[in-house]
């Protein structure tokens, strides 16, 4: 049995729980269980840009003076670029979003701060005829994050 409540943009569930163990006609332990959920979402401070389809070329380049920064960058938590150092010329990568790949999250992890912190990049993403100038910063407690998501018809609404 569980009983429903909200307060502001929190959701809960609250209640006990029984049941049997699978396969025989014991009961196992009850228990209390509350379960909450926000109604906003988790992701809202990360930016999304909506993409319609196809390869998104990502530049990395040292936002401001070139002060030795260098990073790593991670897509969907797995890392595609290591020890990068940002200079004039660009750290490029390559993303693919399409009805099977619908979100790409791209995070610039600060590998080091330079010599005048915090780690600052321009990210340049290019999208067929689109272009987007994100200015990402990040230091070593804390990651730069975009997402990438697939949205049919994007660039018609641009």
């Amino acid at each position: 049995d569980l009983t429903y409540s909200k307060e502001g943009n929190i959701e809960t569930l609250r209640g006990i729980w029984t049941g049997k163990i699978m396969g025989t006609n014991r009961d196992c332990e009850s228990g209390f269980i509350i379960l909450t959920r926000t109604t906003e979402s988790a992701f809202k401070e990360i930016p999304e840009i909506l993409i319609d389809t196809g390869d998104l070329r990502l530049d990395f380049y040292d936002n401001g003076e070139i002060d030795g920064d260098s990073i790593s960058v991670r897509v969907n938590k797995n890392v595609v670029l290591s020890h990068q150092l940002l200079g004039p010329k660009p750290v490029t990568m390559m993303l693919r979003i399409d009805s099977q790949n619908t979100f790409q999250e791209v995070e610039m992890v600060a590998e080091n701060e330079g010599r005048i912190p915090p780690n600052t990049a321009l990210l340049i993403v290019t999208s067929g005829d689109k272009r987007f100038r994100l200015f990402l910063t990040s230091t070593e407690e804390k990651s730069a994050r975009v997402r990438f998501v697939y949205s049919p018809g994007a660039h018609k609404k641009l």
